[in-house]
């Protein structure tokens, strides 16, 4: 027999509470609104335990690794090679040993309840919740339900791969021991980074890809990312299928290629992309139905809130990962605020409609503004809207030098020719672009923010200042500090 449902009622009903969630509740509640918080796993979510953090801790010590290898007067004092287990323990630490007591606590003291178990919506502003204790949870929402579930990996169509145990990047980042040889599928940003991370603790890493490497990034940062792979001993097979993957008798995985070779390792690490998560959440009693490939899709204005909605009033919002826009944890944090920020209006009556481009409540930057890092060795950051390749999509940009003379990282590493460092700058400029460039840049992620380091002024990234969830604060913080140099800058050529 099902126990009785616990009816309870809300301003805001946010199904989510990674970093994304929990950055809407944070916002609505500053506001005045009450929220709550609904998680089936982990609070702080997959940036904090099975993404940004754990990725960047297993890359870190190989990167200061081969900078002392590099420079003159410290390669003379390396005697070693990384020590794994060293490697994999400081991963803990940064992940909190997958314990999610202290962003339990700051939820709490942020005056957000929660609800841990799986939800799923049963009418406009009506969620259900089978919580984790076995009890039943029916949530109404006065103003908002909030769609903050992330993402989930793409299945490629491989056969065997159902018969198989792999790895995906969940169980890569948070392994308990390095394999001796591991294959990994994919080439994008996932990919190249865990690749290198266990090539420099140890592991014979193949890295297959069907295409080239970084397709979202330009060509350049391609070829010097698979040059920093090829230098730690990582075999590309790039423009190559995965035809088949099999299990041999002693446990090991072997791969089959579409030229007609094949690869064996200990491990597979299948990642070749993701797709919000959508499935489960009960979107189908609310007029929703999955595409063609059986996945759901949502559409949203530029506050967040879901087109095509039912009800006379707006209540469905979709942010981070989970409207498909921007897969950052950063940008999904932006999203969050504006969304927060719009929600908490409609309620005050003081938005309504579509909001107007660049306020508090509109998500602009998405358009213009996006930060985003490759954390290999070399690193490749960018800014901006995506670059075009030749025959691809994106926008065209042109090169435009200038000298290195704005605070950067130490210089221990050579920029372009004569100490200069190239930017690409859009050739179409608009006014509601504010003139952004799209900057790219090598291995800069090499120092704490300079002391003058202040939030942007249209993403607002830079370091959250308290209180905020402690998945807010994240290792790739530094490199936004260049970001908002970068917007300041801008204004000086625009």
């Amino acid at each position: 027999m099902m126990p009785e449902a616990a009816e309870r009622e809300f301003d805001v009903v946010v199904i989510g509470a990674g970093a994304v969630g929990e950055n809407v509740a944070d916002r609505v509640t500053q506001g005045g609104l009450t929220a709550v918080l609904v998680e089936a796993e982990l609070v702080g979510g997959e940036c904090s335990y099975w993404a940004c953090m754990p990725s960047k801790a297993l890359l870190r010590p190989g990167t200061a690794l081969h900078g002392a290898q590099t420079t003159p007067g410290a390669k003379e004092a390396v005697t070693r090679t990384l020590d794994a287990a060293a490697v994999l323990e400081r991963r803990n630490y940064f992940t909190s040993n997958w314990q999610d007591d202290s962003q339990v606590s700051w939820v709490k003291d942020t005056g957000i309840d929660l609800v841990r178990g799986h939800a799923w919506l049963t009418g406009p502003k009506a969620v259900e919740v089978a919580g984790l204790d076995g009890t039943q949870h029916l949530l109404r929402a006065r103003h908002a339900v909030v769609l903050a579930t992330g993402s989930t990996p793409n299945t490629p169509p491989i056969e065997g791969l159902q018969d198989v145990q792999v790895w995906g990047t969940r169980e890569a980042t948070s392994a308990g021991e390095v394999p001796e040889r591991l294959t990994v599928l994919g080439g994008g940003v996932a990919g190249v980074e865990l690749a290198q991370a266990f090539a420099r603790l140890g592991s014979s890493v193949t890295l297959v890809a069907r295409s080239g490497l970084l397709g979202n990034f330009p060509e350049e940062a391609a070829a010097l990312v698979a040059a920093g792979l090829r230098a730690d001993g990582v075999e590309l097979r790039l423009n190559t299928t995965t035809d088949r993957i099999s299990e041999n008798n002693d446990g090991t995985l072997t791969v089959g290629l579409g030229d007609g070779t094949a690869v064996t390792s200990e491990k597979v690490l299948v990642s070749t992309g993701r797709h919000p998560a959508l499935e489960g959440l009960g979107l189908e009693s609310v007029g929703f139905e999955p595409d063609g490939s059986g996945h759901l899709s949502l559409s949203t204005d530029a506050s967040g809130l879901v087109r095509e909605a039912p009800g006379d009033e707006p209540w469905l919002y979709a942010v981070g990962d989970a409207a498909g826009k921007n897969l950052f944890t950063h940008q999904g944090k932006y999203e969050a605020r504006a969304t927060g920020d719009a929600i908490t209006a409609r309620a005050k009556g003081e938005l309504t409609g579509t909001p107007d481009a660049w306020t508090r409540y509109a998500q602009t930057a998405n358009q213009h503004a996006v930060p985003s890092v490759v954390f290999t060795d070399p690193e490749w950051p960018a800014l901006g809207a995506p670059l075009r390749r030749p025959g691809g999509t994106g926008t065209t940009h042109r090169p435009w030098n200038c000298s290195s003379r704005w605070p950067g990282p130490p210089f221990t590493r050579r920029t372009t020719k004569g100490g200069r460092r190239r930017w690409l700058m859009r050739t179409a400029r608009s006014s509601s672009a504010r003139h952004l460039p799209v900057r790219t840049w090598r291995n800069c992620c090499t120092r704490p923010p300079l002391p003058s380091w202040a939030r942007c002024r249209w993403t607002g990234s830079g370091m959250p200042s308290p209180p905020t969830p402690h998945s807010a604060r994240c290792g790739s913080a530094c490199w936004r500090s260049m970001a908002c140099e970068l917007f300041e800058l801008t204004s000086q050529f625009g």
